[in-house]
């Protein structure tokens, strides 16, 4: 794209996979961040580059619209669309989050 856009000639380039995709992970429920179980299964689906984990031990976490951050990012590739959406709803199964209920204090 960058080549593209500097006015290069792309006409002999090719992806190495036609499709790739990330998945921004979501908070499932407001809180404390704590831990993430399942990370290992989760790269080991077949298609998924990484799994990045971004919130930290501690991190109060809010989910969207009142937030404004994601747990983390999945990352995959492969032949076809339909496999790179598939493998990162596979790899996100794959994760167990344990989120401490925030305390209200007054």
């Amino acid at each position: 794209m960058l080549r593209h856009a500097l006015g290069e000639d792309v006409s002999s380039l090719s992806l190495a996979d036609p499709a790739s995709g990330v998945m921004m992970i979501p908070i499932p429920r407001a809180g404390v961040y704590e831990d993430v179980a399942g990370l290992e299964r989760a790269r080991a689906v077949e298609g998924i580059e990484d799994v990045i984990i971004t919130a930290e031990r501690g991190q109060k976490l809010e989910r969207l619209p009142e937030g404004s951050s994601y747990l983390g990012f999945i990352f995959a590739r492969g032949r076809a669309a339909a496999e790179v959406e598939s493998a990162l709803r596979a790899a996100h199964a794959q994760l167990e989050f344990r989120i401490a209920t925030a305390l209200r204090v007054v």
